[in-house]
């Protein structure tokens, strides 16, 4: 299907995600932003990627592909996708067009994956949050910690703290 329709696809547990929007000018330059002032205070050895291939968990049947992901570049080597247990942080970039993708989907599929923090940036609001703490619950593993922020304050990612200043909010 990658071949033939438009945009972007991911797995989920209730079936598949069919993203047909482009990425818009504020989500990229977002994405930018927040991958370069990640970089800015990781030591060697860590990316704050923003590129492809996904993250995949065989055994949960899902795979999804964030915005950008805080990994170790050693865990980058080999071939297919990223082994979700790998990363660091999922962040993501609230689309316009499906919120609920990043504010509940994504935030019940992150934990399930074993993904240690789930940073959200929303455009929408100038907005996000930060999950992290992983639990076991009734419904399966849920973050236990949930730091909002206002763009304008410090937000810390992992193990980094960096700047929402100057994010761009959608029109």
């Amino acid at each position: 299907m990658d071949d033939t329709l438009p945009g972007k696809f991911e797995i989920t547990k209730e079936g598949i995600v069919h993203d047909l929007m482009a990425p818009n000018p504020p989500h990229e330059l977002t994405r930018a932003r927040i991958s370069r002032r990640l970089e800015r205070v990781m030591p060697d050895g860590f990316v704050a990627h923003t590129g492809a291939p996904d993250v995949e968990s065989g055994p949960e049947g899902i795979m999804r592909l964030p915005d950008l992901i805080v990994i170790a570049l050693a865990d980058m080597e080999g071939q297919g996708s990223f082994d979700p247990r790998s990363l660091i942080a999922a962040v993501e970039v609230v689309s316009r067009s499906n919120p609920d993708n990043d504010w509940v989907n994504k935030m019940r599929d992150y934990p399930l994956l074993g993904i240690p923090t789930y940073a959200i940036f929303d455009p929408r609001t100038g907005t996000g949050a930060v999950l992290s703490e992983i639990h076991p619950t009734a419904q399966g593993p849920r973050y236990a910690t949930r730091k909002d922020f206002i763009y304008g304050e410090d937000v810390t990612v992992g193990d980094w703290t960096i700047s929402t200043e100057g994010l761009p909010r959608y029109a």
